[in-house]
């Protein structure tokens, strides 16, 4: 792809003087990129082969507080560091910055240089690996759905984040007229990021007015998030150039629908895929039912992983394409889990169920060590659900709050198993503090509507 480079064609472009700045990154909770911007000549003499990063980054939430509970580091413990060791399969160039190249960093403990278990890039590895045991490798694709505003984030900051107007006026969803006017912002995305080594695919309107979609083509699971988390910071950072801002958030108004990223996963196995059968009507071979079957049933236990803040469960309403119930469906964007490509080798499963804030490397894990564990137990794969899936009383809900998703996730066997107990408890914890921090806040909606008339 254009824009990947090795470390000797990085070397060289540094001593040509084209790159004078390498960005070195990892990987959040959140899914944001973090890290330091290196003189380049610094890396490729000596910063190649690690820095370091104070080990907060991993036990934070979105403000950058730091929340005691966490067994992996606090104040008591005087918050030290870990090492950021670059990945250097994983350079490439930043076209929408002058001069500059980035690099990912898996995050490894300074004493034993082992991987540190509740790094998203660790949790995902593990999972890659349990499957590669099996004999298979996961290939996924997201899609990245936001909003597109007037203002830019300093403007809107300024304003308390209140009169927010959308780049446009009415529904664009696949509207070729509106999405022209948005072309200052969404043709660099799609060009800078190709430039970048990404495999883009195409952007599109969504169901709102504002609402964008970038695919982005399926590849590996771990290039899969490594593309997704850099174009989500790309997106921001683009939009920002240009006076715009752009949202991830999955509801920013109630009247609006919300913005999710849909997963789509199968497996394969000697470069062919593995969940396709010639020879059943739907194409779904015996694996791809049991990868199914275990996905489905332990949606409950990982949709945290999904949905990872109390604003990401005001998306899941009826009638907004946004599921409510964890069941399949062949080709029916009101389940949980829609059958794509029936019938053709590139039969796969889509999981509807993720937000926009999802963190990549944490939702194809989960989705993962679950499908795992239906292959391994041979689940079996219950029928189609057919229809309005909104009005199936029968079909299992999805947790509606994150206080239900945080006990699922504190109760799951099945996750401690498949990612250890200290990976559960430490995103436990990071589930708790979000809901303890909402509950301290007055809200503007508890206001207007009860300070006259309480």
């Amino acid at each position: 792809m254009p824009g990947t480079l090795s470390f000797d064609a990085l070397k060289s472009r540094v001593a040509d003087g084209t790159i004078d700045t390498v960005l070195v990154c990892l990987v959040d909770m959140q899914g944001r990129l973090m890290g330091k911007r290196f003189h380049a000549n610094n890396f490729v003499e000596t910063s190649y082969n690690e820095t370091h990063c104070c080990n907060y980054l991993l036990a934070t939430d979105l403000e950058m507080a730091t929340p005691e509970g966490y067994a992996s580091t606090s104040w008591r413990s005087g918050y030290g560091d870990y090492v950021m060791k670059p990945d250097l399969e994983t350079i490439r160039l930043v076209p929408w910055l002058e001069g500059t190249a980035m690099v990912l960093s898996d995050v490894l403990d300074h004493h034993t240089h082992e991987p540190v278990p509740h790094s998203p890039r660790s949790i995902l590895k593990k999972q890659i690996a349990r499957l590669e045991a099996l004999g298979f490798e996961a290939k996924m694709a997201t899609e990245l759905e936001f909003f597109l505003f007037e203002k830019s984030f300093d403007e809107i900051r300024k304003e308390g984040f209140r009169n927010l107007e959308p780049i446009s006026g009415y529904n664009e969803d696949y509207h070729i007229l509106q999405t022209t006017k948005e072309e200052s912002v969404m043709r660099p995305i799609r060009n800078h990021l190709f430039d970048a080594g990404l495999p883009i695919e195409n952007t599109k309107g969504e169901a709102e007015a504002g609402q964008e979609e970038l695919n982005i083509r399926y590849d590996h699971a771990l290039n899969c998030a490594d593309h997704h988390t850099i174009a989500k910071h790309a997106i921001k950072e683009i939009a920002w150039q240009n006076g715009h801002a752009a949202t991830f958030l999955p509801k920013w108004h109630h009247d609006r629908v919300g913005s999710s990223s849909h997963v789509h996963q199968s497996l394969w196995k000697d470069g062919n895929p593995a969940f396709f059968d010639p020879s059943d009507r739907l194409g779904q071979s015996d694996l791809m039912r049991h990868y199914m079957a275990g996905l489905i049933a332990y949606a409950p236990d990982y949709t945290y992983f999904l949905a990872p803040y109390v604003n990401s469960y005001k998306r899941f309403a009826k009638g907004t394409f946004a599921p409510t119930k964890t069941v399949w469906s062949v080709d029916n964007r009101t389940a949980g889990f829609r059958l794509c490509g029936d019938g053709t080798k590139g039969v796969r499963v889509e999981c509807r169920i993720g937000g926009s804030d999802l963190n990549p490397y944490l939702a194809q894990a989960a989705m993962l060590a679950a499908g795992i564990k239906g292959i391994e137990d041979k689940m079996e794969l219950t029928p189609a659900t057919v229809g309005d899936v909104y009005e199936d009383a029968k079909a299992q809900d999805i947790p509606q709050t994150l206080r239900h998703a945080t006990e699922t996730l504190r109760n799951s066997a099945f996750l401690r198993e498949a990612m250890g107990d200290d990976v559960v408890d430490h995103y436990t914890r990071a589930a708790e503090w979000e809901q303890e921090e909402f509950d301290r806040i007055v809200t503007d909606w508890e206001v207007a509507r009860g300070f006259e008339r309480a």
